[in-house]
């Protein structure tokens, strides 16, 4: 018999990923919920008591009406809302944050899943300025590319089998997410983030181009790489390419979708002597939302963090 798991909100995007990535392991069993039954509260709050963990696939309002009214003090809860990413009481669901956090998250009753954005951007920054390569009181622009998918069933509806083109977005510079790149990337100033969103289903890709002048005086590409690679070398997830890695470009250009299906995020710095671009890449549905979840369900259930995701070359 596995660990007990209920998905609170799995008819949603983030939650049937997650399902997908969980159907066929025999070290979880499933808690499950007629469809009808899928807002009784007492139908769902026998699968809260009856789980080892739950897992939430809500809006922010319903994940905190949720655990108000139906987790009791000993219901472990993985939220993938944002609505407790920057909570003294919570711990950031973002394992290779630094050398300790998984164990966090393993001994935490109370974890959040990162944003998706958020997780490209923090990781990106959050080494550099540790290592004193760009100063804590920066200030960044950050661009995020993402496949549709990343909006959830609505933006599918809309875009799925649409001409529609490539789209900014969050054009009042109040997106979600910065909460979570303040409180965790590094620089006590927030970038200024805008988020595209294109025509494909799913990919992701963070950049934070950079002046020189603005960084400390031992920034270079090689020492972005040295910095990346000490802080994440033993994680197995995050990829640091040498810098300058034309063998990832196409014609000049890095795709989007080299990471989707996997729970990898590839790391590049590309540029010139003067100015760089920093890059995240991976997948929007992987590690910016299911793949992260159940990587940090792993890890609270005691199991190795990398079972049941999918590893894999990127293209």
């Amino acid at each position: 018999m596995g660990k007990r798991v209920f998905i609170d909100g799995q008819a949603g995007t983030t939650g049937l990923q997650i399902v997908s990535r969980l159907s066929g392991r025999d070290d979880i069993e499933m808690v499950n919920i007629e469809d009808s039954k899928r807002k009784d509260i007492t139908q769902r709050a026998r699968c809260y008591a009856s789980a080892d963990l739950v897992i939430l696939c809500l809006p922010d309002n319903a994940s905190c009406s949720a655990i108000s009214d139906l987790a009791g003090e000993n219901t472990r809860i993985l939220d993938a809302s944002s609505a407790f990413r920057t909570h003294p009481d919570w711990v950031y669901g973002l394992p290779e944050l630094n050398s300790g956090q998984g164990k966090l998250i393993a001994n935490s009753d109370r974890v959040s899943n990162p944003g998706c954005y958020a997780t490209g951007y923090i990781l990106t920054v959050q080494p550099l300025v540790r290592e004193k390569l760009i100063p804590s009181d920066i200030a960044l622009t950050v661009q995020g590319l993402s496949g549709y998918s990343g909006g959830g069933n609505k933006a599918i509806e809309q875009w799925e089998n649409s001409d529609l083109p490539t789209q900014p977005y969050a054009l009042n510079l109040n997106h979600k997410h910065l909460p979570e790149m303040l409180c965790y990337a590094g620089p006590t100033r927030a970038p200024v983030f805008s988020p595209i969103i294109a025509n494909y289903y799913a990919g992701m890709i963070v950049q934070v181009p950079i002046s020189h002048n603005n960084c400390e005086a031992g920034f270079s590409h090689d020492a972005v790489f040295e910095a990346w690679d000490s802080h994440y070398r033993d994680t197995p997830f995050i990829r640091v390419h040498k810098p300058g890695d034309l063998s990832a470009l196409s014609e000049g250009r890095l795709s989007p979708t080299a990471c989707n299906n996997t729970n990898y995020l590839d790391l590049f710095v590309f540029g010139n002597d003067t100015q760089s671009v920093l890059l995240a890449r991976y997948d929007n549905l992987g590690k910016g939302a299911s793949g992260a979840a159940v990587q940090n369900m792993n890890l609270m259930l005691g199991i190795t963090q990398t079972t049941g995701l999918e590893m894999k070359n990127a293209n």
